[in-house]
């Protein structure tokens, strides 16, 4: 039933992946709710729910993902970086968390899941070092914050993608003048009866 979901979910948002990778994306949501049982990682328990609120909700945003690096802020259970990263192979995805347990929980998922293309860093985000093509986030925090909290680690013409529910109006309006918001993307998420957007913003010279 899984794999039914998932590939459906997959169609309706026009993505095409191998089975390969449909069967990875299954892997990691069976150790997401594994892990989860000890370590609080996300508040859902339900299999089916995982696939629409987990998988299908990170890789909603797959088609505006660029091919630079990306450094996904605040990676908690792996959401957005491990979908993204198992949909693209040739993706680099670093992720970043404070909390110890979930950078352990991250890590011990590259390496079941054997992703190459994935680093864990066990990190305060603004003391971090690099510079990364595109800077992702899922509920991190409002978007002002996440973006002092990186810019630093933005490179020249990099990108934010700040994933968020409602349409974050109020936290657009008090964004520094050098910010551009360069599009409010919003997106249906096949089995999410809730609204979510997709805000990319860059920083001005």
């Amino acid at each position: 039933m899984s794999q039914k979901a998932l590939a459906a979910g997959l169609a309706d948002l026009g993505i095409s992946l191998p089975e390969e990778s449909q069967e990875k994306l299954l892997a990691f949501r069976d150790l997401l709710l594994k892990w989860n049982k000890t370590y609080n990682l996300t508040a859902l328990r339900d299999p089916a729910q995982a696939i629409s609120h987990h998988l299908l909700d990170s890789l909603a945003i797959l088609p505006h993902v660029g091919d630079g690096n990306l450094l996904d802020v605040g990676s908690g259970g792996g959401l957005p970086g491990i979908p993204l990263a198992i949909a693209r192979p040739a993706l680099s995805v670093s992720m970043v968390d404070t909390v110890q347990k979930k950078a352990t929980f991250l890590q011990q998922a590259v390496i079941e899941l054997a992703l190459k293309n994935v680093s864990v860093h066990h990190a305060r985000v603004e003391e971090m070092q690099g510079q990364y093509a595109q800077i992702s986030s899922r509920a991190f925090a409002e978007i002002g914050l996440f973006i002092s909290l990186t810019r630093h680690l933005l490179a020249p013409n990099g990108r934010w993608l700040a994933m968020k529910g409602v349409r974050p109006d109020d936290e657009l309006k008090v964004l520094p003048p050098d910010i551009t918001v360069e599009a409010i993307i919003p997106l249906t998420v096949p089995g999410l009866d809730a609204e979510r957007h997709l805000i990319i913003l860059k920083a001005g010279s």
